[in-house]
C-alpha cells in the first residue's frame, strides 16, 4: 500500500519537506499504525502521539484503516482563505490586520441585544521570554469547513431550535502570517438576544477553535523561535 503524506508547521520542518510518499505499507493499516511505523521509518520526525490525522478535511479516529491511494494530512497539535459558514456567521482568515469594531458589527443586529467581542493580542512575552512577533501559519483547506463545524456546535449547543428569541449570530476572523506585537491575532464576536447566550457562545468559540482550528504559531525571540504546542 502507497499513501502520500502532507506534513505542517513543527513537523514539517523535522521532516524536512511538506509531502513523502511513503511505499510498502501492509493493506489496511490504521491512523495508529501508520504512526508507529513513520517513527520506525522516520525517527527524525520524534513521537506522533499527539498528532492529529485528517481525511478529507475531517479529523479521523486512531482506529481508522487507511486504503492504498489516500493523501492524509498529519496535524501537529493546534496552537490555537474564508470558509462558507451557516448563514448569518461569518470566518476569515486573513494576512492583514484585524479590526476588531468591523467584527462586532457583523454580528449586530436590532433585535440582539446581547454583543460580546473577544480579541486575542500577540503579548511581548512568553514563557519568560520577550517575543518579537507570531507567525502564523494555518491548513486553509481544512480551516473554513471545520469553522463551519465548530458554528453549528455553538448554535446547537445556546440556539438549538433556531427560536427567534435565542437566536445568534457569529462571526469569527483569525490572521495568518507576521503579526507584531500587541495587534490582534484573533476577534470573536457573538450576539444574542439575551447577554448570557452571547457571554457563553463567545466563550464557547473561543475555547474550541483553539483546540481544533489548524493554526500554528511560531513565536519568533530575539535570539530564535519556536514552534508553540509542539511536542516533538
Amino acid at each position: 500500500m502507497q499513501l502520500t503524506l502532507c506534513f505542517y508547521a513543527a513537523l514539517r520542518e523535522r521532516a524536512g519537506a511538506p509531502r513523502l510518499v511513503c511505499a510498502g505499507l501492509p493493506q489496511g493499516l490504521s491512523v495508529a499504525e501508520l504512526k508507529r511505523e513513520l517513527e520506525r521509518r522516520h525517527p527524525e520526525l520524534g513521537s506522533l502521539a499527539h498528532v492529529r490525522a485528517v481525511l478529507d478535511q475531517r479529523y479521523v479516529a486512531e482506529e481508522t484503516p487507511l486504503r492504498d491511494g489516500q493523501e492524509l494530512h498529519l496535524l501537529p497539535p493546534v496552537s490555537g482563505g474564508q470558509g462558507q459558514a451557516p448563514p448569518g456567521d461569518r470566518f476569515l482568515l486573513s494576512a492583514t490586520p484585524l479590526d476588531p469594531a468591523q467584527w462586532l458589527a457583523a454580528v449586530a443586529e436590532p433585535g440582539l441585544g446581547g454583543q460580546c467581542l473577544f480579541v486575542g493580542s500577540v503579548r511581548d512575552s512568553n514563557r519568560g521570554r520577550p517575543v518579537v512577533r507570531i507567525d502564523y501559519e494555518a491548513f486553509e483547506a481544512m480551516a473554513g469547513p471545520e469553522m463551519q463545524r465548530i458554528f453549528e456546535e455553538c448554535h446547537q449547543r445556546f440556539d438549538p431550535e433556531r427560536r427567534p428569541d435565542r437566536r445568534l449570530r457569529l462571526a469569527v476572523a483569525h490572521r495568518i502570517g507576521a503579526v507584531e506585537v500587541g495587534q490582534p491575532a484573533v476577534v470573536v464576536a457573538a450576539a444574542s438576544p439575551h447577554r448570557d447566550s452571547a457571554f457563553a457562545a463567545c466563550r464557547f468559540l473561543i475555547d474550541t477553535l483553539k483546540q481544533r482550528l489548524p493554526i500554528w504559531k511560531h513565536e519568533r525571540y530575539p535570539d530564535g523561535s519556536c514552534w508553540i504546542g509542539d511536542r516533538p
